[in-house]
């Protein structure tokens, strides 16, 4: 396995498989996908991309902190769970995000995620909410340290 920087194209064809079945590639297009400040990270199995994350410098009013990465559109193909991909994608994503003189990382996780997001020391703000068309999801957040 290997994680490496990749362009926010290279995330779409993830993104509509395990975000957004059923939806055309257009809805996989995230605002901020070209901003200066976003990256994108993708996990490698044997050469293939298996899993992507992408960081967004962008702030939560719900978390004091100045200056924030969001963290949007994490997925991992369905074949290749389990096997600690995502966990890496995180584990190179936030030193780049101390190196942007930021200590806070958040996400709106999927309730069906909560539980990998806790395990990777993030908590839950406030209660549940739904998102049009995608389902329910939890405020999150992480100091990074």
């Amino acid at each position: 396995m290997e994680v490496k920087a990749i362009s926010a194209e290279d995330t779409y064809n993830i993104r509509q498989e395990v975000l957004r079945p059923g939806y055309p590639i257009d809805s996989c297009h995230f605002d901020g996908d070209h901003d200066e400040q976003t990256f994108h990270l993708g996990a490698f199995v044997d050469g293939r991309l298996v899993s992507i994350a992408s960081f967004y410098f962008d702030r939560s009013d719900k978390i004091q902190e100045e200056n924030q990465y969001r963290l949007r559109g994490m997925a991992t193909l369905p074949n290749f769970r389990g096997l600690g991909l995502s966990k890496a994608l995180l584990s190179t994503g936030f030193p780049l995000i101390k190196q942007n003189f930021c200590s806070h990382v958040w996400c709106n996780a999927r309730k069906s995620a909560v539980g990998f997001y806790e395990s990777t020391g993030f908590e839950g703000i406030g209660e549940y909410f739904e998102i049009e068309n995608v389902g329910t999801h939890l405020l999150m957040a992480k100091k990074i340290n």
